[in-house]
């Protein structure tokens, strides 16, 4: 497996922005760098209307006019983003994205095959949710870096508060597999929305955190020291009680106990950066949360935690009317605008030191 390879001097540097060199130390060490990333496609359906979904309004005939050529664009717009996802550090971009807001496996299929990122000859995990519309999360990767040992999809199964009728919401997506030869856990989540008021509905993004959580506490069981990335769009803040509460997350790496979870994106948040705009403010709903070992240098030479990145070109904004400045999504007031997505994505940096 050929990886990129990062010359640094010293350990101690790299938390600064790029991968910098520690002036006072004048060993040489060779990195490898990974990268791994989520993104919400923002309605990424198929053209047909398929029966028992909600989905007839993306068609050619619904209110959308979700023809062939949209389609066609979609893809490409998603795909360009995709392809640029960590390439300032490895040629290769982004090894593993996990993905929201997709009706099906074929959407994915026809994503991966698009000539802008064909060549990384993606894989896809994908499982049907219960979701009321169709939309599900899924997983694409690269061989050349992770090999899928197992997976299933995670059931969600909540009783609204208001009608007592069962919420039928996304799975979470559980992987089990080898990033270049090391055992790691990837769980995708896609949190029920904050439709009804974010108080109100705020039960059900926790519900769907615990069972985030019990995965977590699962997978412990069988591998104390085990590395998990729980990535998704949460639909809460990392300061919300899904986030902070439930999944127990600190905002610092050295902060993290074992078997704990460390949210990067809380530092960011509170900087008042997001990955999406609402009522003129910024929520950062998109996140890569990391366990314990993830984060620490590995004694045995695996990967860990490097940098967290939110990607956001000017190409990506809205530059006139109402929501300038917001991401340029699809579809806006029900007109298509021809933009990428609603959400912009993120991915973290992981790198290993080369053995001499």
């Amino acid at each position: 497996m050929t990886l990129r390879v990062l010359l640094i001097i010293g350990w101690v540097g790299l938390m600064s922005v790029g991968l910098s060199a520690q002036k006072d130390n004048k060993e040489k060490k060779e990195y490898s760098v990974v990268c791994m990333g989520f993104y919400n496609f923002e309605n990424l359906f198929d053209t047909l209307d398929t029966e028992d979904v909600r989905d007839s309004e993306f068609t050619p005939k619904g209110s959308r006019l979700y023809g062939t050529e949209i389609y066609q664009d979609k893809l490409g717009k998603l795909s360009k983003v995709v392809a640029q996802l960590g390439k300032e550090l490895t040629p290769d971009g982004v090894a593993l994205l996990g993905v929201a807001e997709i009706e099906n496996k074929s959407v994915l299929e026809d994503f991966v095959k698009h000539p802008n990122v064909k060549q990384r000859n993606y894989e896809i995990v994908h499982y049907d949710s219960p979701d009321k519309r169709g939309i599900d999360v899924g997983l694409i990767y690269n061989p050349k870096y992770f090999k899928v040992l197992e997976s299933a999809p995670l059931e969600v199964k909540m009783i609204s508060k208001r009608d007592g009728e069962r919420v039928f919401t996304r799975d979470i997506l559980w992987v089990h597999g080898e990033l270049d030869g090391e055992s790691i856990h990837v769980l995708v989540n896609h949190w029920p929305s904050r439709r009804g008021g974010e108080a109100a509905s705020s039960y059900l993004r926790q519900g769907a955190a615990r069972v985030c959580k019990d995965k977590v506490m699962k997978i412990y069981e069988k591998e104390p020291y085990a590395k998990i990335f729980i990535m998704g769009d949460m639909n809460d803040d990392p300061t919300n009680a899904s986030v902070k509460d439930v999944l127990m997350t600190v905002d610092k790496a050295k902060k993290v106990k074992k078997q704990g979870l460390f949210n990067p994106w809380e530092v960011n948040y509170k900087a008042g950066d997001g990955t999406l705009a609402y009522r003129d403010s910024w929520n950062l709903f998109d996140q890569i949360i990391l366990s314990h070992a993830a984060t620490v240098k590995d004694k045995e030479g695996g990967y860990s935690y490097y940098k967290n990145t939110i990607f956001k070109k000017p190409f990506m904004f809205e530059t006139k009317g109402r929501y300038k400045g917001y991401p340029l999504r699809t579809y806006a007031g029900g007109k298509y605008k021809g933009g990428y997505s609603d959400h912009f994505p993120v991915y973290i940096s992981l790198i290993k030191e080369k053995k001499k």
